[in-house]
């Protein structure tokens, strides 16, 4: 059984998974988005840092830590709200 604080919505969000001083990012796919967190598809999952920022299409940036993660995804906590 799932324990989130927030319910998740479907989404199809495109952006990036930015880090090391935004020197370097990789581009993703949010798949679920909530207030609290998101679903991120990503080619490798293992190549992203614990902490980084999400840049999406529509401009909304998010300070994230990865709470769980597999191959291709992660599983992301918000530290801030979407600038």
């Amino acid at each position: 059984m799932e324990q989130r604080k927030h319910q998740r919505s479907k989404a199809f969000l495109g952006g990036r998974v930015v880090f090391n001083g935004s020197n370097s990012s990789f581009d993703c796919i949010v798949k679920q988005i909530s207030v609290g967190g998101a679903l991120v598809k990503v080619e490798n999952a293992l190549s992203v840092p614990e902490s980084f920022s999400l840049v999406l299409s529509d401009g909304r940036r998010f300070d994230c830590e990865v709470r769980w993660r597999r191959i291709n995804s992660l599983g992301v906590k918000f530290l801030t709200d979407g600038l």
